[in-house]
C-alpha cells in the first residue's frame, strides 16, 4: 500500500468498522494495534445485541434501532467476503416478568414499541413457553422481543478483521500512522485522555462472563434475573455479566463470576450440569457520559476518535462505521449531538 487515506489505531469492533466503511468507500485503509486483532473487549464471550428498552426515546436509542437493523446484511456481507463465521443470528429474547406490575410495565413498553419500531421488531408479553429452554416465570409471563440478535464476538471480530484486508486494507502490529488517523483503542484511550483533561472522561469497567458446553443453538438469547444467556451458533453458552467500576485483577475471574454461574443454574435449570468450557474477564471502554465517543478527537489536533461502545460496541458498531466514514472521508457530520466527544469532557 503506497499511500494510506486513513490509519485506523485499533483493532477491535469499533475500529474495524470504521476501517471497513472507509474502504467500502474506496479510502486506502490501514489498521495499527500492538496487541494484535481482537485482544481488548472485543476477544469477549457473551455476544448479546439487544436493545434498550422502548420508552423515552431518545437520539442514542434511535441509532442503536437502525444499527441492529442494519445487523443481518453487514455481518451476511462480512461473511461472505471472509469466508468466515460471525456467529450473527436474530433469534430474539425471553425474559421472565416476576409479577404483576411488572407485567404491566412491560405491556405499556410493547404498546411504545409497536411505534418506536416502526414495524420491524415487536415487543410481546406472552404465556411463558412451555420448554425446557425457558427460565420459569413467577407472573406466568415473558417478554419476547424479535429485535434481539446475538453474535460470536471472537469469530464475529476475526470476520471482520478478515473481510478488511480482503477488501485492500492493511492490519499491522506496528507502523506510522498516515493520512486520516482515528484512535479506537478502548479503555486505554480513555486513560489517556482522561490523563490529558482535568476529570475523568471514561474508564474501563470489568465483566466477567464464562462459556457453557451445552447445544442450544436457534434458541432466543434469554434475560432472567439480570443476567444475558447467549446461546451461540457453535453449539456453546454464553453467561454473564458483571459491572465493576473497583476491582484488583482486571483480567482474571472471581467469586463474582462464580455466583454468576450459580445464578444461571438456578434461573434455567436445564443448565444446571452444563460444564464449563472457559471463564472470561476484560474491561470494556465506557465514557463518562455512557454514550460512544464518535467524532472529532478532542485533544489530537486533525485526529478523530471511535470510542465507548461499552456493552453495546457490537450493536452500535455498524452504523458507527457508517457515521465516521461520513465525517472522515465526505467532511459530513451526522453523529448524533449526544455521541460528540465533547459531552464527555
Amino acid at each position: 500500500m503506497a499511500t494510506v487515506d486513513v490509519t485506523v489505531m485499533g483493532a477491535g469492533v469499533f475500529g474495524l468498522s470504521v476501517a471497513y466503511a472507509c474502504l467500502l468507500r474506496g479510502a486506502k485503509v490501514q489498521v495499527i494495534d500492538p496487541a494484535g486483532v481482537g485482544t481488548g473487549a472485543s476477544g469477549g464471550i457473551i455476544g448479546a445485541l439487544a436493545p434498550h428498552v422502548p420508552e423515552q426515546w431518545n437520539a442514542k436509542k434511535a441509532f442503536q434501532l437502525d444499527s441492529l437493523l442494519m445487523q443481518a446484511a453487514f455481518w451476511e456481507q462480512v461473511g461472505a467476503r471472509s469466508g468466515m463465521p460471525t456467529g450473527y443470528a436474530r433469534n430474539g429474547r425471553l425474559q421472565p416478568l416476576a409479577d404483576v406490575a411488572a407485567v404491566d410495565l412491560a405491556q405499556a413498553r410493547a404498546r411504545s414499541a409497536s411505534s418506536l419500531w416502526e414495524g420491524q421488531a415487536s415487543w410481546d408479553v406472552i404465556p411463558a413457553p412451555t420448554v425446557d429452554w425457558s427460565p420459569p416465570s413467577p407472573s406466568g409471563q415473558v417478554v419476547f422481543d424479535t429485535l434481539s440478535a446475538l453474535i460470536h464476538p471472537r469469530q464475529a471480530t476475526l470476520a471482520l478483521a478478515a473481510a478488511v484486508t480482503a477488501l485492500g486494507g492493511r492490519i499491522d502490529l506496528e507502523g506510522a500512522p498516515q493520512g486520516k488517523v482515528v484512535w479506537a483503542t478502548g479503555w486505554a484511550g480513555l486513560d489517556d485522555m482522561t490523563a490529558k483533561h482535568h476529570r475523568l472522561i471514561g474508564s474501563g469497567i470489568k465483566g466477567q462472563g464464562a462459556l457453557l458446553d451445552f447445544d442450544a443453538r436457534g434458541m432466543p438469547q434469554l434475560y432472567a434475573d439480570t443476567l444475558h444467556i447467549i446461546p451461540h451458533n457453535d453449539g456453546t453458552v454464553a453467561v454473564g455479566g458483571t459491572t465493576e467500576r473497583e476491582f484488583d485483577d482486571p483480567f482474571g475471574t472471581d467469586a463474582q463470576l462464580e455466583d454468576i454461574i450459580a445464578r444461571v443454574r438456578r434461573a434455567v435449570p436445564i443448565l444446571a450440569d452444563a460444564p464449563i468450557i472457559e471463564r472470561w474477564a476484560g474491561l470494556r471502554p465506557r465514557s463518562r457520559s455512557r454514550a460512544p465517543m464518535l467524532g472529532v478527537h478532542p485533544f489530537i489536533k486533525d485526529a478523530f476518535v471511535a470510542n465507548g461502545g461499552f456493552k453495546i460496541g457490537f450493536g452500535m458498531a455498524p452504523k458507527a462505521g457508517e457515521v465516521m466514514a461520513d465525517l472522515i472521508l465526505d467532511d459530513r457530520d451526522t453523529i448524533p449531538d449526544d455521541f460528540k466527544p465533547d459531552r464527555s469532557l
